[in-house]
């Protein structure tokens, strides 16, 4: 899969990051119109689609703190508590997941949707396990499997969220995909946030330490972290796998999408050197 393509369309670009479970479906509808135009237009190209849970998933998440499982001395009340807020966030996430599908759907995508809940767990040691057959088939048949952010079985914790990030993190030491592009509402990585006028165009683990007082923090609920956690997360794939670039951009014009596909749009690369 020499032409496998990694694209994450951010929690921030498809909902109102800071009214609790809106979507912002006329976005979605033509993020989905315009990837549609790029899959025709490159018939090479095998994608994997991911997007965020954004007000969905992180709102429920804040409110039930799912996100840092049961602890170990809870109480039953406690646990039935944690887990109630479990199924809730994994109701808001599929919620918001069946919005982008249907949106897909409408635009011709022949789209097929996998669920990190029902695939993925966490092993004692802390290792994602998950039987990838089903999605590498998926991408033969020259389908588009859609993942997103998510809550997992956890055997340390109990339960806990996956986030895109991490779901790609973990594809992408399996599947090797030549690019992933984050696609989000921010042109990529500022130097002077939240000033936006000095965009960084190039990440690499040598000069991190430079641009790491300028990342700060998401805008909105984020219980996966910040800029900076998700820049480290995405230096640290990279460290594992040396070939693979990463770019960060924004879409709020939907047209940057088929720019970003084709190398053509601004933003900030995230490399090995």
């Amino acid at each position: 899969m020499r032409s496998l393509v990694f694209l994450k369309l951010g929690g921030s670009l498809i909902t109102e990051k800071h009214r609790p479970y809106t979507a912002r479906d006329s976005h979605i509808h033509a993020l989905t119109q315009v990837l549609a135009q790029v899959l025709q237009k490159h018939p090479e190209l095998r994608l994997v689609l991911g997007h965020g849970s954004g007000s969905f998933g992180h709102q429920a998440a804040q409110e039930s703190g799912t996100r840092y499982g049961i602890p170990a001395n809870a109480s039953p009340e406690v646990r039935q508590r944690y887990w109630k807020g479990f199924a809730e966030v994994a109701y808001q996430a599929a919620r918001l997941h069946q919005r982008v599908m249907e949106a897909l759907h409408q635009a011709g995508v022949a789209a097929i949707s996998f669920p990190p809940s029902a695939m993925m767990y966490r092993a004692p040691r802390g290792e994602l396990r998950w039987q990838l057959a089903p999605l590498r088939a998926a991408l033969r048949a020259g389908l588009v499997p859609v993942v997103y952010g998510d809550v997992i079985f956890d055997a340390g914790q109990g339960g806990g969220i996956l986030s895109t990030e991490e779901v790609f993190d973990a594809l992408a030491l399996r599947l090797h995909p030549k690019c992933i592009l984050l696609a989000g509402l921010e042109e990529g990585v500022w130097a002077d946030f939240p000033q936006r006028t000095r965009l960084i165009p190039h990440i690499t683990p040598e000069n991190l330490h430079r641009w790491r007082p300028a990342l700060g923090q998401a805008e909105g609920i984020d219980v996966t972290g910040g800029m900076l956690a998700k820049v480290e997360g995405m230096l640290q794939l990279i460290r594992r796998l040396p070939g693979l670039r990463i770019f960060l951009f924004s879409a709020e014009d939907p047209q940057r999408l088929e720019a970003a596909f084709e190398e053509r749009a601004p933003g900030t690369w995230i490399t090995a050197a």
